[in-house]
């Protein structure tokens, strides 16, 4: 095997985890009307249940980060593998929504062990700036194609087996990552890596767990004495994280970082980017199956252009770099985004199919665009010595803005559709069946079937009007954030005095793998 071809099938393994998590993140989605009526979460619980996974990844990714540089990224890999197959075979044979979401809490612990090492390894692998910006938009990419292959693959199994084969179907691909990081991946470590501090781990993770937390109370019983309280108490925390990361000679967290402009630019275009992506991802399948009354296959079928043009905007972005400026690039895509969430907002519940596939095709380009060249900026605009924690905050960026997008998205739609179903549900519908049905959409179609004939159609247009319009303001918000991202990355990215082709930064910036010419070292992180 020659070793250009050692080194792309290298990559391949290293997408497989971020294709394995795309696909969780994404074929969960569509599982949720049948675990909401086998297992009946109320809504506070299907929200943790879908996020708790990507809250405790994006806070334990800087932490397994450090374990990686001790014991080596590779053997990691490995071992997170194996952890995440595990926890998979518990969460498919849950029996009821706390066990569920212990398992779901497992498999974020499993995932952070798997992601840190991706990127540090394509970085040793790739070491030529072109191939590994081509690397990058391959492993970017790799989150839309398992966008693309969950909302299908989940499709089929929920038509022929039940909600719990959709967890299954990671253990077979972690077999896979385990032979294939034996035969094709480095071994690579920090030979004199920094203390392992354990108290900032703890910091991070109690202060967004706890901020998140808030944030669900508030969607939930508006503004009470608990969300407020808890919302406050995870400020409060991440400020002593970040004032701890300040002082410490080695810090987990480099936050020093963010005060490179290209750096913090990029950091925030791709949180915002992923979190309006993955709250439009939260309601789409639901509104397919419940609202429109499409089957699971059906649904992901329907969401399949999304995920499509989503891998094209990837792969077409490093091509783009090389011609235009990187904010051009960056901006437009976060526009073109904003100009599809923007589409999104008129789906009503008569489901206008055509306006879905263009809102589709446009917000999944955009973010395609702008998330390739984000990480890959990220990653370059950091000092040599620093690619590593860039790597993590990265990673971190993207699970965090993930997670966030689900929770508070979320959150805010759901609590739209409580308050219109309460609104407008005909009378006869009694009180505790009505609590119920707000809960979830999934609960209301189950509540229907226990209701009089002639309430049954009022009843679920309602339902299906309300879920609607909470997605609607959703949609709304997600184009707000997509454009203001847009805007900053046109002119913060914008580099004075020169026409650069696929750089981004300011004046004290580093410059991005594109502007490079030498060969990268291997790093430490």
């Amino acid at each position: 095997m020659t070793p250009r071809v050692r080194r792309w099938t290298g990559l391949a393994v290293l997408v497989l985890p971020v294709l394995l998590i795309s696909i969780d993140m994404s074929v969960l989605g569509f599982a949720v009307p049948a675990l909401s009526e086998d297992l009946a979460p109320s809504s506070s619980q299907l929200l943790w249940i879908i996020d708790i996974y990507s809250f405790l990844l994006a806070g334990l990714l800087v932490l397994m980060g450090n374990v990686g540089d001790r014991i080596g990224r590779r053997r990691l890999l490995m071992i997170g593998a194996g952890a995440f197959g595990a926890a998979s075979v518990l969460a498919a044979v849950s029996t009821s929504p706390e066990m569920l979401l212990a398992a779901r809490a497992l498999l974020g612990v499993g995932g952070a062990t798997l992601m840190p090492s991706t990127l540090s390894l394509i970085r040793t692998i790739f070491q030529d700036p072109r191939e590994h910006t081509m690397a990058i938009a391959v492993w970017g990419s790799a989150f839309a194609g398992g966008s693309a292959v969950g909302p299908i693959l989940g499709g089929f199994l929920l038509e022929h087996f039940w909600w719990g084969s959709v967890f299954l179907i990671n253990v077979p691909v972690m077999v896979l990552l385990v032979v294939g990081a034996l035969l094709f991946l480095p071994e690579s470590r920090n030979p004199a890596p920094g203390p392992f501090d354990v108290l900032s781990a703890l910091l991070s993770i109690s202060g967004m767990l706890t901020l998140v937390y808030g944030l669900k109370a508030f969607g939930k019983d508006g503004l009470s004495a608990v969300a407020v309280g808890t919302v406050l108490i995870g400020i409060v925390l991440l400020v002593v994280f970040v004032r701890r990361q300040l002082g410490l000679a080695e810090p987990l967290l480099d936050v020093r970082l963010f005060a490179r402009r290209t750096f913090s630019v990029a950091v925030v275009t791709n949180l915002l980017s992923v979190f309006a992506f993955l709250g439009m991802l939260f309601f789409l399948p639901q509104y397919l199956q419940l609202v429109v009354g499409m089957s699971p296959l059906e649904a992901g079928l329907w969401i399949l252009p999304l995920a499509v043009a989503t891998i094209v905007g990837a792969l077409v972005a490093p091509r783009l770099a090389a011609r235009l400026p990187m904010s051009l690039v960056v901006g437009g895509g976060m526009l073109l985004a904003a100009a599809g969430f923007l589409v999104a907002t008129f789906l009503s519940s008569d489901g206008e199919l055509a306006l879905l596939l263009v809102a589709g095709v446009f917000a999944g380009a955009g973010v395609g665009l702008a998330e390739t060249l984000t990480v890959d900026a990220i990653v370059s605009s950091a000092p040599q010595e620093r690619a590593g924690g860039a790597a993590a905050i990265s990673e971190t960026a993207y699970e965090f803005g993930g997670a966030m997008g689900t929770a508070v998205l979320g959150t805010l739609g759901l609590a739209v559709y409580r308050s219109s179903l309460a609104d407008g549900a005909p009378e006869g519908v009694p009180a505790a069946a009505l609590e119920a049905a707000q809960q979830t959409l999934g609960g209301a179609e189950h509540v229907a079937a226990d209701l009089p004939a002639g309430l049954v159609e009022p009843f679920l247009d309602v339902a299906h009007q309300a879920f609607a319009s909470g997605q609607s303001l959703v949609f709304g918000v997600a184009t707000v954030v997509c454009a203001y991202a847009g805007v900053q990355a046109l002119v913060l990215l914008r580099r004075p005095g020169r026409r650069s082709h696929g750089s981004a930064g300011g004046q004290d910036d580093g410059p991005t793998a594109t502007d490079r010419a030498e060969p990268r070292r291997e790093y430490a992180r």
